[in-house]
């Protein structure tokens, strides 16, 4: 069911995503001669029709660094940027996106996930797709996410929104994401639908997610509405998806609080992710926190992380030079490929699955004295972690 089947069946939110969709997107103002860029256009995510212009004269690009760079990406409108070209370290984070799946493969660019609790089992394969548009870049979420709750068994995939990346070179960067989440218990049928609303005027609708649980037979059940980034609660409907008389408003989640002033907007689990205070004893080679372009970064030397990043990315090309020439296939160290492939909005989908080595890895190291930070953090980094790699090039 869409968003639209959804607001046609009308209830407590039907006026308000008929308002949001009347009300138009977040104002967009093209920067053609206010700065001599063609086709550009800037958002202001808190103005309206007269801010687009203030607005592309702010960001964290130095002009020299702007020209530069939309020199090099012009030739890209329109196009899937997600593997044909190296992104300047001044628009990173200290945090990479092998600190939550491992790479699966390198073209196209995907990821692996598996974690695991005395509660639930979860798994995700992962491949990006993008259309690039100038100032801004949408991101398709082409992957399959699945949750299974040992307790009965039950098994749930998850389907998010598409991405919106704004002002990637004129404005202060933000992102918004828009369209339908669908999570679907596999086991009974049930499903849940949340729109995300578009970010409007002044910041109208910006984070804010309404919906419905349904039945198998797809009658709702349960309306849901909140913030993505705050909170989100729900309360028992009727047919017609009204609140029941006499119910109220029941929080299901909140996010935690946030460290005050932090340089990279991180949660304190975040920072722990990156904290060597948190690693495994028998810390793998590869692991994010050894990376030396991050470490610059979170330190506050983008110079030296710069250095870094180029020279990593120079060893990778060197690296797969030689393992082709060798004749080395690039096989995943810790998951599998399967025979299986999930259809997405967005394009067909290889899955890949936890092969369980890293468990024994891990097992294996428990019995090994622990090692302090400085111990840790002086470990050598080395990316490669794939299983046919020969041992003089780095296998751990």
């Amino acid at each position: 069911m869409s968003s639209e089947d959804q607001k046609q069946n009308g209830g407590f939110f039907a006026s308000i995503a008929s308002g949001f969709a009347n009300f138009g997107f977040a104002v967009q103002k093209s920067v053609t001669g206010l700065i001599g860029y063609e086709g550009l256009e800037v958002i202001n995510p808190d103005g309206g029709t007269d801010d687009a212009e203030a607005e592309a004269l702010k960001g964290r690009w130095k002009d020299e660094e702007r020209d530069s760079y939309w020199k090099i990406m012009q030739k890209y409108n329109g196009a899937d940027i997600t593997s044909v070209l190296t992104l300047p370290v001044f628009i990173c984070e200290p945090m990479t996106n092998l600190q939550k799946m491992a790479e699966v493969s390198h073209h196209p660019p995907m990821g692996a996930g598996h974690a695991e609790n005395e509660h639930f089992v979860y798994d995700v394969t992962s491949k990006l797709k993008t259309k690039f548009l100038g100032n801004s870049v949408d991101i398709y979420p082409i992957g399959r996410t699945r949750v299974t709750l040992k307790k009965d068994g039950v098994v749930l995939d998850l389907v998010p929104p598409p991405t919106k990346a704004n002002n990637l070179i004129f404005g202060r960067t933000w992102i918004d994401s828009s369209g339908d989440m669908i999570m679907t218990n596999l086991t009974t049928g049930d499903k849940v639908l949340l729109c995300f609303q578009p970010c409007g005027w002044f910041g109208a609708g910006r984070y804010e997610v309404d919906g419905y649980v349904y039945n198998a037979a797809e009658e709702p059940k349960l309306l849901m509405t909140g913030k993505w980034n705050e909170s989100i609660s729900y309360q028992p409907c009727d047919m017609e998806g009204e609140p029941l008389p006499g119910t109220e408003l029941k929080e299901v989640w909140r996010v935690s609080d946030m460290p005050e002033n932090d340089k990279f907007q991180y949660t304190y689990f975040a920072h722990k992710i990156n904290s060597f205070e948190t690693a495994p004893t028998n810390l793998l080679a590869s692991d994010s926190r050894l990376r030396p372009d991050r470490c610059a970064l979170q330190k506050g030397d983008p110079s030296k992380a710069g250095a870094e990043k180029s020279s990593l990315e120079e060893k990778q090309r060197a690296e797969k030079r030689n393992r082709e020439q060798e004749g080395h296939q690039f096989t995943p160290r810790w998951f599998d490929l399967t025979s299986e492939v999930t259809t997405t909005p967005w394009g067909d989908l290889e899955v890949y699955e936890y092969n369980g080595k890293y468990s024994k890895h891990r097992a294996a190291a428990s019995g090994l004295e622990s090692v302090d930070e400085v111990g840790l953090s002086s470990k050598e980094f080395n990316p490669w972690q794939y299983s046919n790699l020969v041992t003089e090039r780095g296998a751990m």
